[in-house]
């Protein structure tokens, strides 16, 4: 298997050089992500920061939401002291 990929790829790249290159940037285009460690970290950063924050407008508290901050800059949810320490 590997003698005859090795054929083929010898031979692609004497046809056509530049359609090699190009799908072997292609290939490492789709691998590549899915193998980057940073991967790992976007997906917690992700999951630690809200899609919907709620301090973006104001809000009228009337002492019945506990789950809104008083200020915007309050700290509220999950501790990413984690991502401090990268």
């Amino acid at each position: 298997m590997a003698a005859h990929s090795g054929a083929f790829l010898k031979n692609a790249w004497n046809k056509e050089p530049v359609v090699t290159v190009a799908c072997g940037l292609g290939l490492l285009a789709v691998i590549v992500p899915i193998i980057s460690p940073f991967r790992k970290y976007s997906g917690m950063i992700n999951q630690a920061i809200p899609y919907n924050y709620p301090g973006l407008f104001p809000i009228r508290d009337n002492g019945n939401m506990p789950d809104v901050p008083s200020h915007p800059c309050d700290p509220q949810g999950q501790n990413l002291d984690w991502l401090k320490n990268l």
